[in-house]
């Protein structure tokens, strides 16, 4: 299916990818704290949506 060497490129380019993903998200955190405060509740009120949304799914079917 995929060779060796796309296989190495494959990890190593995941693996950088996330390094440098977690380096920058590290390097803007007092920036990300000042400017977006209260998105954890916008992200919690998202997952009960769709929460609510299967359980009624689940409920009427």
């Amino acid at each position: 299916m995929f060779s060796t060497g796309q296989l190495v490129f494959g990890v190593l380019f995941a693996i950088v990818f996330i390094f440098v993903i977690a380096y920058m998200y590290r390097k803007d955190l007092n920036l990300h704290r000042q400017h977006y405060k209260g998105t954890l509740w916008v992200l919690l009120a998202f997952i009960g949506f769709i929460g609510f949304i299967a359980a009624i799914k689940f409920i009427f079917s």
